[in-house]
């Protein structure tokens, strides 16, 4: 079992389906645990950009569970696996509900739903104007990625890597995709992606899938990685966080994998490919891509080759999310909390602040004023301002 493997699923909480064995002993290499090695400490930086604290909201605690507030404009809505819903505006708590259950992933919303997932598979929506309960769905396994809004209907990835469009109105089902998976594979908390006339989903084994939203039939399936290994462990090759998309190209990338971005409008012709092997994820603008690697080295690349600009390895070990672009500068938090802010163009350091010391396992998310919001896993909700 490789060592590198076992610590980075303990530590991200990516325990794999399939396998009652692998939390043995995860305590030994678990940076989090008492008894493991300690998040590799941080080097001193010297600021050139000012960042201070907008506003923040506390909220309850995400356990075991990936949780990602959803932005409308200047609108958050957050989630907890307390069961707390909540729609915050400017700082301030507009309303706040519990949904009557626990609650595993989230959130997705438009100007209309607010949608959430629990880990018995229910589906629940409500109305984003006052929280009022609209409907409730059930799909086949727990879920763990947040539920996404779109035009044509709510996107729900299950545990088991089924797929469900269902109907915004009442949750009635349009249809579900289902697919042979490995033995193994990692409990993801990546999101279907809506573009175009396609749903666009990761699964393991590498492979980066388009739905069509008519019916939910796969219309051409892209190779992100291919598993390799001479063990089930091994040849674990997931693509574990959300596509991304910019004009007619998607990318993605997989664990012990590499990177991989096509072209929709050539029917999912692959573009460039490139060995770097992430569960954070990565983001695109007009020019760059950005990506977290597994040990929480940060790049910046070119968008149309996939050439190196720059490198930054000083938050290597820090269990380090994916990237958002935020103006001049690339922000990511860390396992301790803190937002770290780096140049766009030379990924140098410029500015650094820490939360509530919890760590943060969703990306950065950017708000219409031009604030980067984070949300830890000790329910501090915060939105971040830089000059």
């Amino acid at each position: 079992m490789s060592r590198r493997l076992v610590a980075l699923f303990a530590a991200a909480g990516l325990l794999l389906s399939g396998c009652a064995t692998i939390s043995d002993g995860l305590d030994a290499i678990n940076p989090f645990a008492s008894s493991g090695p300690k998040m590799a400490p941080l080097q001193s930086i010297k600021p050139t950009a000012d960042v201070r604290t907008a506003w923040s909201v506390g909220i309850a605690k995400a356990g075991d569970y990936t949780f990602t507030p959803a932005v409308v404009g200047d609108v958050v809505y957050a989630a907890s696996a307390k069961g707390t819903l909540s729609r915050i505006e400017d700082g301030k708590t507009i309303w706040k509900i519990d949904v009557g259950q626990a609650l595993s992933a989230g959130v997705g919303a438009n100007g209309k739903l607010v949608v959430v997932g629990t880990a018995k598979g229910d589906v629940l929506a409500f109305s984003a104007d006052d929280g009022k309960a609209l409907w409730k769905a059930r799909v086949s396994s727990e879920v763990l990625a947040a539920p996404v809004v779109g035009d044509d209907g709510v996107a729900v990835k299950s545990g088991d890597n089924q797929v469900f469009l269902l109907d915004a109105g009442d949750g009635g089902r349009k249809w579900a995709y289902q697919r042979a998976t490995p033995p193994l594979s990692v409990r993801s908390a990546g999101s279907p992606v809506f573009a175009d006339r396609y749903l666009f989903v990761g699964y393991p084994g590498g492979k980066l899938v388009a739905l069509a939203l008519q019916n939910g039939a796969p219309v051409w399936e892209g190779t992100v990685a291919s598993p390799k290994g001479a063990t089930e462990l091994d040849r674990v090759a997931d693509v574990v966080a959300s596509p991304v998309v910019d004009g007619r190209q998607i990318c993605a990338v997989a664990f012990q994998g590499r990177i991989a971005c096509f072209d929709m409008g050539q029917g999912g012709a692959m573009v460039w490919s490139r060995d770097i092997s992430s569960v954070s994820g990565l983001v695109m603008d007009g020019r760059y891509l950005f990506v977290t690697d597994d040990e929480g080295v940060v790049y910046g690349l070119d968008r149309l080759s996939g050439g190196s600009l720059w490198k930054q390895d000083k938050l290597r070990h820090r269990l380090v999310t994916a990237p958002v672009v935020h103006g001049d500068s690339i922000v990511v938090a860390d396992g301790e909390g803190y937002i770290h802010f780096l140049s766009r163009e030379e990924g140098a350091f410029v500015a650094r602040m820490k939360t509530d010391g919890k760590r943060v396992d969703a990306a950065p998310q950017r708000l219409s004023n031009g604030a980067v919001l984070v949300q830890t896993t000790g329910g501090d909700l915060r939105a971040v301002s830089s000059q």
